[in-house]
């Protein structure tokens, strides 16, 4: 009975299709991109019949989207990119991976478009006061170009495409349809699979026909590496591990050998440079930082009213802000965040320097430092020295100066347990 079920099965078991299924929100980063090649990955060992990219982005880094859109351009697996739940978008390089796919769909009350490249520093958009320079210019007609190839590669609007780029458009799920930009329309993930079955995509030069009845849908999550990417990637983690990283090497200098300020400090700097090596920052927004930094360090030893910790703190305060930009990364440095780390950076800095400075100041209370600078009598010459007394015991002394009984004397050092005295000054 076993060996007739297994024969009876078998064909069905294997014309049963499978389909993997991955979501990409947020900002479109190197994390992102990393997921995209995993899950391709395993779909292509499972022979999965298709890859299904749920999409929810407000845009993010071009050199990831370019890496995203190489990779479903050229994959032997039909991609259908799917910008849902309702609400959720393809913004800017969102429209890319969109344009990309094999089949594109959108939910109903989605949106699409506003595919104009931004550059660290360059003008907002509409800004009449300044004219764009050659090399935006240069980036928008890449751009441009990129996007209606992809049209044209996919038989899709490639008028539309132009227009996003350089005007800036955005349009609806019903109007991309309308105008070509995507394929279909689907409530739900359930409905997008029943309008897809049957469906025939252009792959490598042949056709692929989507099997999507029966299938068996394999969502792929990503993998630690992936996760501890996206997490270091994010501008507030990366804001936060900077910061982090100079307040432990900070404290470290102030205090050796502390050890765990230090070890601390160092890990997040690694972290940091790496997350800075990958997003693209503005260098007048981390010189602000440091010149924010130095100002309310100097607040402790320039005598004053508190004009080089209060500029220190603008400064510390302007340089987070300009630090990464939100229309390039898809993102940017919440604002509460900033205020709230801005105000503990000048508290830290100028009351840990102050607390630094009276302790070094402060004399010692215990051990050899703590004896050097007291006082004691002379009790009686010896052939060696001198007895004195101080600290309720009885010390041997000597001294280049000659000295009497009950004359007070100055420790000025110690030496085993011989101390090293010379008269006191009245």
């Amino acid at each position: 009975m076993r060996r007739i079920l297994f024969f009876l099965l078998f064909p069905l078991l294997l014309s049963a299709s499978s389909i993997t299924h991955i979501k990409l929100d947020g900002a479109v980063s190197p994390a992102s991109a990393l997921h995209l090649q995993n899950a391709l990955k395993s779909a292509k060992a499972q022979n999965a019949s298709m890859l299904l990219i749920e999409l929810d982005t407000p845009g993010g880094l071009a050199s990831a989207m370019r890496d995203m859109v190489q990779m479903i351009t050229n994959s032997p697996v039909p991609i259908t990119v799917f910008v849902a739940p309702r609400g959720a978008q393809a913004a800017s390089a969102g429209t890319y991976l969109l344009y990309a796919a094999h089949i594109a769909a959108m939910a109903p009350g989605t949106n699409t478009g506003a595919a104009t490249p931004v550059q660290m520093g360059s003008p907002m958009q509409g800004d009449k006061a300044k004219m764009p320079t050659t090399m935006e210019k240069k980036v928008k007609g890449d751009a441009s170009a990129f996007l209606q190839s992809l049209a044209q590669m996919r038989d899709r609007n490639a008028t539309w495409a132009r227009k996003s780029v350089e005007e800036s458009v955005s349009i609806t799920a019903q109007k991309a349809l309308e105008l070509g930009v995507i394929d279909l329309i689907a409530t739900d993930r359930v409905q997008l699979l029943q309008k897809l079955h049957g469906k025939t995509v252009a792959i490598n030069g042949g056709s692929v026909t989507i099997e999507t009845k029966g299938a068996t849908i394999h969502t792929f999550q990503s993998d630690w590496k992936t996760r501890l990417l996206s997490i270091i990637t994010d501008p507030n983690v990366t804001y936060i591990l900077m910061l982090v990283a100079i307040y432990g090497i900070f404290f470290e200098l102030m205090n050796p050998g502390a050890v765990i300020p230090g070890v601390v400090g160092v890990i997040s700097g690694v972290l940091a440079l790496y997350a800075l090596n990958v997003l693209p920052f503005n260098y007048a927004g981390l010189l602000l930082i440091a010149l924010g930094i130095i100002f309310m360090i100097a607040e402790v030893f320039v005598a004053g009213f508190g004009i080089l910790g209060i500029g220190g703190t603008i400064a510390f305060a302007a340089g987070s802000i300009l630090l990464f930009d939100a229309q390039t990364l898809g993102q940017d440095i919440s604002l509460p965040l900033i205020i709230a780390l801005s105000l503990v950076s000048a508290g830290f800095f100028i009351w840990v320097m102050r607390l630094v400075l009276a302790s070094r100041e402060r004399k010692a209370v215990t051990g050899k430092q703590e004896m050097i600078g007291s006082r004691g009598t002379v009790v009686k010459a010896t052939k060696e020295g001198y007895l004195i007394h101080a600290h309720g015991e009885t010390w041997h002394a000597r001294s280049a100066h000659k000295l009497q009984k009950d004359q007070e004397v100055t420790i000025t050092d110690i030496e085993g347990l011989t101390l090293s005295v010379i008269p006191t000054k009245e």
